[in-house]
């Protein structure tokens, strides 16, 4: 069991890791890939590069700086997180524990362009099986992805619902799932209903009656977990103090997913920021069971 567990080996995620290390915590780093910085081929305006460098190599300078601090990393994808008192990270191969979560993910992936989507959302549209499963007891429900954060969504829904059917909208499912689960793979044009959402509407023509659908495209972000625990969201954005702490003690966010200036510079602050204050809490923490 770690003492603090990282979502996301960003710039956010590492610079936290670096103070959580430092400070003595068992630390744990997962993440899946280098994100948005992928994508970014040169970058100029960051303090301390004499010459330009790519969002690959900063992720791996990050990396190593990581690892020689001692902090543990795992490159994997995590799919769920639950919260009892402490918390525990699920992912597609194993599961964590740690009494701290700092979530640097990055900012959540936009929603698919499906026409009602948008109005059905709180009416039929859904964004958390395990906050809103509850309300579609023994109904027809469906996930729209095709990879492993909606085969978690759709083992969660499973036991509840009457049915679960996956619609990955065109697109190959990317996940094995259970032949309890069928697999619709025709692209959606619409979502249909009076006043809450009963028809998905396929571009061929033909429709698939549901209750519910609850959107699980690509992979889990930050803010997908905070909601699934139920830390105060809004829209997109995960709400902080301005300690980075949410509003389930001993979890924090730093970096893109708590909105504002989308850059390197403000997510290195950020993570700096969350890992002091988590810092600060374990320590508390720590006295206390002593006491």
């Amino acid at each position: 069991m770690s003492d603090v567990i990282i979502l996301g080996n960003g710039p956010a995620g590492i610079s936290s890791a670096a103070y959580t290390a430092r400070a003595g915590l068992e630390t744990l780093v997962i993440g899946r890939d280098s994100g948005a910085l992928s994508k970014a081929g040169e970058i100029e305006n960051y303090y301390g590069f004499p010459e330009p460098i790519s969002g690959e190599q900063l992720v791996r300078n990050g990396l190593d700086q990581a690892s020689r601090l001692g902090v543990s990393t795992v490159e994997d994808e995590v799919v769920g997180i639950t919260y009892d008192g402490s918390f525990t990270v699920q992912t597609k191969t194993n599961e964590y524990k740690a009494p701290i979560v700092i979530l640097a993910t990055g900012a959540a992936r936009r929603a698919p362009k499906i026409e009602g989507l948008r109005e059905f959302e709180g009416k039929g549209v859904s964004y958390c099986a395990v906050c809103d499963a509850f309300f579609y007891r023994g109904k027809h429900v469906a996930v729209l992805g095709d990879g492993n954060y909606a085969l978690h969504e759709a083992k969660e829904l499973l036991p509840v619902a009457g049915s679960v059917t996956v619609l990955t909208n065109g697109h190959e499912p990317t996940a094995a799932f259970p032949a309890e689960i069928p697999v619709d793979k025709r692209e959606i044009a619409s979502l249909r209903g009076e006043k809450v959402l009963e028809i998905v509407q396929f571009k061929d023509g033909t429709t698939l009656p549901v209750s519910g659908i609850f959107v699980a495209q690509g992979v889990a972000s930050s803010g997908s977990f905070a909601r699934t625990m139920g830390a105060e969201t809004d829209g997109g954005r995960i709400v902080v103090d301005e300690n980075m702490q949410t509003s389930i003690p001993g979890l924090y966010a730093a970096g893109d997913c708590t909105g504002g200036m989308l850059q390197i510079s403000k997510a290195v602050y950020d993570g700096a920021k969350a890992a002091t204050s988590a810092i600060q809490y374990y320590r508390r923490q720590k006295s206390a069971v002593k006491k």
